[in-house]
């Protein structure tokens, strides 16, 4: 089939809800996608000009469109996520950490054991879960083995083998961990009790065991059976302490979803929180790899609906950063203040930090994707044509007027480039004028370069507003690169961004990574700036009257006005304080100086 069937096709599609399939020449998918009107969503990818490169490459590419309709978007929801695990198409976005996860299981016999495992067998066991890590699992199982003794023998206790002594009491039995109900030593009734107290502490309900335990703490103190009573408060603490680090919010906000979403150029960060009252019983950060410019709004979609079949979440209520569909049986709600809000800002968290530590992971194995992703990232936020792997930031620093100097910092890859960084001395500038001595430095600078055939910076910046940004724009119209290089200024104040011919400014997040580097190119030319400023005054200060004495150096100097401050204090001082500090010849030949 050609693309020139293509139209036809899309003209009859249904106006229903459902998936739609495309396929390339070679009848391979490419890309899977659901839909509330099959028609009107598959004609907008043939009428719309797109601006994302890699959904242009998707449309050149179809050869022939599938379809499946159904009877709700949320059917459409579950049956696109179901599609894009099975067949991975090129287009689709791909999640990161498809692995099996472990589960607590209660099996399904007499007196059951409770154990973990990664394997679901369909044979009538329980089994809840699953957890995001196999530690998570031994911290509870490690509590309820501390709580409640528990077989964990395989035998088939059968209440006939039991009666015929089949079975004998093992170590465990010995050092306290199991009752031996293979001896008949511990009734089938209280065990099922200590099994259904496990139930309700999986499912992160501690209410049951504490009340239950405390009434026995109670009756053994009252028989005067302190040992008793001493060992059954021990497992109040532990469970009152196992509580008070899981518990979060109010123990009232029970069986509830939490999903929250940050996302960069390159890739989304979906975590989930599972709460049970009030207690966060399983966190989960699920990373997805963009492929089409997606939306938040559409990664978010998918994720909840990908996350709640991967932990077979049964929670009728969700709470979300905003409004998106997942049916009417699903109650959304968007916290705005108090107890539900905090929970989810504490989801935003947990996926910011998942998100900072895949970059850092990213630094040390795959610093070329790191730099890759910072680079379009700075691209996209600042406006620009290219990648600005070469930027230069220039910044002027004078006292008064005094010793004007000028620097300029280099970074390439996002990193300082220090040999690359350049100092200027003020020439063709008197007094405090930073405009003039910013064009001055700026044409300098860009001469010099031009002349040595060097390469240009992809991006300027300058310190300072717009008048700064006017006076380097002169500088790059006399050497014929304006509209060559990127230039922008940024107003220390308020963070600006001014842009040529632009009155408005620019405001980036506060918390961007754009925004961290153009504030360490700028602190870092002031530093930079300021160093040299001070080396240069410091030189001009030792040029004192000091270094006209015969036999007096350069160090002499500085040590006199290192202790005694300035030269009128040294002019002042005894000949024994001199002769403290520099000798006895030395201060003879200063005391002689300034006598006469």
């Amino acid at each position: 089939m050609s693309q020139a069937s293509v139209p036809l096709q899309v003209s009859t599609l249904p106006a229903s809800p459902g998936v739609y399939q495309y396929y390339d020449k070679d009848n391979k998918l490419l890309y899977v996608g659901k839909a509330k009107n099959l028609k009107k969503r598959v004609t907008s990818y043939f009428t719309k000009t797109h601006d994302n490169a890699r959904t242009r490459m998707l449309v050149k590419r179809i050869q022939d469109i599938k379809h499946i309709v159904v009877a709700t978007e949320t059917d459409a929801l579950l049956l696109e996520n179901n599609l894009i695990k099975k067949y991975q198409p090129k287009y689709n976005v791909m999640w990161k950490d498809d692995k099996s996860y472990p589960w607590i299981c209660i099996k399904n016999e007499r007196f059951p054991r409770v154990f973990p495992t990664r394997r679901m067998i369909k044979d009538g066991s329980e089994y809840y879960g699953p957890y995001t890590s196999m530690k998570t699992v031994h911290t509870l199982l490690d509590l309820i083995k501390g709580l409640y003794p528990l077989r964990t023998c395989n035998y088939d206790l059968a209440e006939e083998k039991i009666k015929a002594e089949k079975y004998k009491v093992c170590l465990e039995y010995h050092l306290g961990n199991c009752a031996g109900p293979c001896e008949a030593k511990y009734s089938e009734a209280l065990y099922n009790e200590n099994i259904e107290a496990i139930r309700n502490i999986v499912k992160g309900n501690f209410k049951e065991s504490l009340s239950r335990f405390k009434k026995q703490m109670k009756h053994y103190a009252a028989n005067l059976q302190f040992e008793d009573a001493q060992r059954v408060k021990e497992k109040i603490d532990i469970l009152q302490g196992y509580q008070s680090k899981s518990t979060v919010v109010n123990p009232k906000i029970n069986n509830v979803d939490v999903f929250s979403i940050v996302s960069d150029e390159s890739y989304g960060y979906v975590n989930f929180l599972q709460l049970s009252y009030g207690a966060i019983i399983r966190s989960h950060t699920l990373e997805i790899k963009k492929k089409l410019d997606e939306k938040d709004s559409e990664l978010l979609q998918l994720a909840v609906i990908e996350i709640r079949q991967r932990f077979n979440s049964q929670s009728k209520e969700v709470y979300l950063p905003f409004k998106i569909d997942l049916g009417e049986e699903i109650k959304i709600h968007i916290p705005k203040a108090g107890d539900k809000k905090k929970i989810l800002d504490l989801s935003v968290r947990n996926a910011k930090y998942y998100r900072m530590e895949r970059f850092k992971q990213a630094k040390i194995v795959d610093p070329d994707r790191h730099e890759k992703r910072i680079m379009a990232q700075m691209k996209k936020d600042l406006r620009l044509s290219e990648e600005p792997r070469h930027i230069e930031c220039f910044d002027n620093s004078n006292i008064q007027g005094t010793n004007p100097v000028a620097a300029c910092v280099v970074f390439k890859n996002g990193k300082p480039s220090k040999k690359d960084y350049r100092k200027f001395n003020i020439k063709t500038v008197e007094g405090p004028d930073d405009f003039a001595s910013m064009e001055e430095v700026v044409y300098r600078r860009y001469k010099r370069l031009k002349e040595e055939g060097q390469s240009l910076p992809q991006l300027i910046i300058i310190d300072g507003g717009k008048g700064q940004l006017s006076s380097s724009l002169k500088a790059l119209e006399q050497l014929e690169l304006r509209g060559k290089i990127a230039i922008i200024g940024i107003a220390k104040r308020l963070e600006e961004l001014f842009y040529p011919d632009d009155p408005i400014p620019l405001y980036l997040d506060k918390k961007s990574e754009t925004l961290k580097i153009i504030q360490q190119l700028r602190n870092e030319a002031h530093r930079f700036g300021i160093t040299f400023h001070r080396d240069k005054r410091s030189k001009e200060a030792l040029n004192t009257e000091l270094t006209t004495i015969s036999g007096i150096g350069e160090k002499t100097v500085v040590e006199l006005l290192r202790h005694f401050k300035s030269t009128k204090r040294i002019k002042a001082a005894s000949f024994e304080e001199l002769a403290n500090v520099v000798g006895a010849s030395k201060a003879k030949k200063i005391v002689v100086h300034f006598q006469k």
